[in-house]
């Protein structure tokens, strides 16, 4: 089935792909676990094609930290170290976004666990009053605010003309049974504010850049765009990435946008496809959990 069509393929399993690819850039929260519970069968499929096609599997997401914190936490949930070759966080490349600053005063916007991204960096991190640009990494709790709480500092930021820089583009996730806001939410009520931001996760270029480099370095070669399956939840970010860079992808129907599609296990195509359309993507096939 070709990549512009708006319907995709829905197969049983990821094993009636794998022989297409050669490497997998794989969301993790939403399609390896919910944030609370990992998924068994998601890491069973991304262990059984390592094994049984001798690809690559590195893990895209949009944490706001670096990698280290995201492979302690995969470990903690129980994700095995077979199911995957390399993470690659917003956290990694939004680094680099800071580094360009060069020496300027941040204020961080997100909870202190969230620190590490500034490690190592010139960067200060100050009083909003003596903030030069504005770091943020997510709500500062984010199981009671939401982006309303931020509308009149983020005003007061705009007005001063201080470039946000988000390291998380998602707008929401889903943890357990709850949605929250994330890094996102705020860009974008800041740009709605006449703000400016600057975001490198996902559906951005720089950390599909950094991915692709990490699947050539594990199989020792260039890997054709062609011959990687990108997967994911979210349309605005894992889909939408994968079309902007060329990558086949592989819908996961019972993530965040579940309540979209019909039952969680047995989605409609008919809505995949409509909603595909609507929003201007493509997906070379849906399934409603990752499984082999």
């Amino acid at each position: 089935m070709s990549m512009k069509a708006a319907r995709p393929d829905f197969p049983y399993g990821l094993a009636a792909l794998a022989g297409e690819y050669d490497g997998l850039l794989v969301d993790v929260w939403g399609v390896i676990h919910n944030g609370v519970t990992a998924f068994e069968a998601a890491s069973d499929a991304l262990v059984r094609f390592r094994r049984e096609t001798g690809g690559a599997v590195v893990l895209v997401t949009n944490a706001p930290r670096p990698y280290p914190p995201i492979e302690q936490q995969l470990a903690e949930l129980g994700v095995p170290d077979e199911a995957f070759d390399a993470v690659v966080t917003s956290g990694d490349v939004t680094r680099d976004l800071l580094a360009d600053l060069g020496p300027k005063a941040l204020y961080h916007i997100g909870p202190e666990r969230d620190l590490s991204l500034y490690d190592g960096l010139k960067a200060r991190l100050v009083e909003p009053d003596k903030a030069q640009a504005i770091s943020c990494t997510g709500l500062f709790d984010d199981t009671v605010e939401t982006p309303e709480h931020y509308r009149d500092q983020l005003g007061a930021f705009a007005t001063r003309g201080l470039p946000f820089i988000s390291a998380n583009p998602d707008i929401v996730v889903q943890r357990g049974d709850s949605r929250i806001f994330c890094a996102g939410s705020l860009a974008e009520l800041y740009e709605e504010l006449g703000g400016t931001v600057h975001q490198a996760g996902k559906p951005h270029p720089p950390i599909y850049r950094l991915a692709l480099k990490r699947l050539a370095a594990r199989l020792g070669r260039e890997i054709p765009t062609e011959r990687v399956l990108a997967i994911g939840d979210g349309l605005n970010t894992d889909i939408r990435g994968a079309v902007g860079q060329g990558l086949s992808a592989l819908l996961i129907t019972a993530g965040i946008h579940e309540a979209e599609f019909g039952p969680p296990g047995a989605p409609d195509p008919d809505r995949v496809g409509a909603r595909l359309a609507a929003e201007g993507l493509a997906a070379r096939a849906a399934m409603p959990r990752l499984a082999w």
